[in-house]
């Protein structure tokens, strides 16, 4: 497997104050962009250019996409463009600090993909494993092509229309099992979720589940391969110790994210080395809630993975699994090997 030298190529993150208009500091064109206010209860949004600019989701409610024409007005080269400020914009609100993370897809348009039962819409980055698939549902078993060209090993999906829980499928739980970001929810069984059927280098498998396949609804995936030096799609065990468990990525991250499976009522959290440039790791974003970032001690990141520092179940009970996503600043190894923080 080649490995990614230059991360901030796929992906990077931005920070900025209410009284930015354009985001300018990556070194793609995004096609995913999720934005978060790290200050204020305003939502997770998330934008992507298969659904276009100003139509939004957000991680924390089951409600589906709507359109706002004063939120992410446009993807541009290296960045993008957003609305101007005011008390009712989620991305660029009065007296507010943000953060966004944003991940590259396609370089040229979205295509069609044959490959499943269901023809989808695609677009894909080979060589970062990302894509984003849009498809219409049939609430019956069926196959939906991702474009990845590798099995995805984690895919996040959600209905764009009605009421319906957003959908994890992780590759540590298997495909009879899924999760769900905007609820603190452990893991669930239910084989009609991805029809019992691990996903293959070219289509995910989908049952007759409402949330992942709901008949003649508009749904949205975002699939994830593991790519060497970019990118990791793991679960760890915790030790209930300040010795905590270290999961080793090989590569120094940039964000994580991760969830307790075992244990309910315990939040999704994300950490990035945007908002937190020292250990202990201690700034964090609940995707299933709208709330401000929370200040809670909870790991370092080094040069080759993350280290748990703290016994709080949300990161470290005892016996508990945990599943987690992790993107790179610096591969382990490379044109700019990483350091210690």
């Amino acid at each position: 497997m080649a490995q990614i030298n230059k991360p901030n190529e796929y992906f990077d993150i931005s920070t900025w104050t209410a009284t930015t208009s354009a985001i300018s500091n990556l070194n793609f064109s995004p096609d995913w962009v999720w934005i978060k206010s790290t200050d204020s209860g305003n939502g997770h949004i998330l934008f992507d250019t298969i659904r276009g600019a100003n139509i939004r989701l957000s991680t924390a409610v089951t409600s589906g996409e709507s359109t706002r024409t004063d939120e992410l007005m446009s993807f541009d080269s290296n960045g993008y463009t957003l609305g101007s400020s005011g008390n009712t914009n989620d991305t660029n609100p009065f007296n507010a600090s943000y953060v966004g993370w944003s991940w590259r897809g396609s370089d040229s348009s979205a295509v069609s993909n044959t490959n499943g039962s269901i023809t989808s819409t695609v677009s894909a980055n080979t060589t970062s494993g990302f894509s984003i698939v849009s498809y219409t549902g049939t609430e019956a078993n069926a196959t939906v092509g991702h474009g990845l060209g590798v099995a995805p090993k984690m895919i996040i999906v959600k209905r764009l229309n009605g009421t319906t829980d957003w959908q994890v499928y992780h590759s540590s739980l298997g495909a009879t099992k899924y999760m769900e970001i905007n609820t603190t929810d452990s893991v669930g069984t239910a084989p009609n979720a991805w029809n019992d059927t691990e996903p293959t280098s070219s289509v995910i498998s989908l049952g007759s589940r409402i949330g992942t396949n709901a008949s003649s609804a508009p749904m949205i995936a975002y699939c994830f391969a593991e790519k060497k030096g970019y990118s990791k799609f793991g679960s760890y065990t915790g030790n209930g110790s300040t010795d905590g468990t270290f999961v080793y990525t090989g590569f120094k991250p940039s964000f994580v994210m991760w969830k307790n499976t075992t244990t309910g009522s315990t939040n999704w959290h994300i950490v990035d080395n945007k908002r937190d440039t020292f250990n202990i790791v201690d700034k964090l974003l609940l995707p299933n809630s709208n709330s401000a970032e929370i200040t809670q001690s909870a790991l370092d990141l080094t040069s080759n993975g993350f280290k748990i520092r703290v016994t709080n179940g949300f990161v470290n009970t005892s016996g508990d699994n945990y599943i987690y996503m992790a993107f790179a600043e610096e591969p382990l190894v490379g044109d700019n090997p990483a350091t210690a923080r």
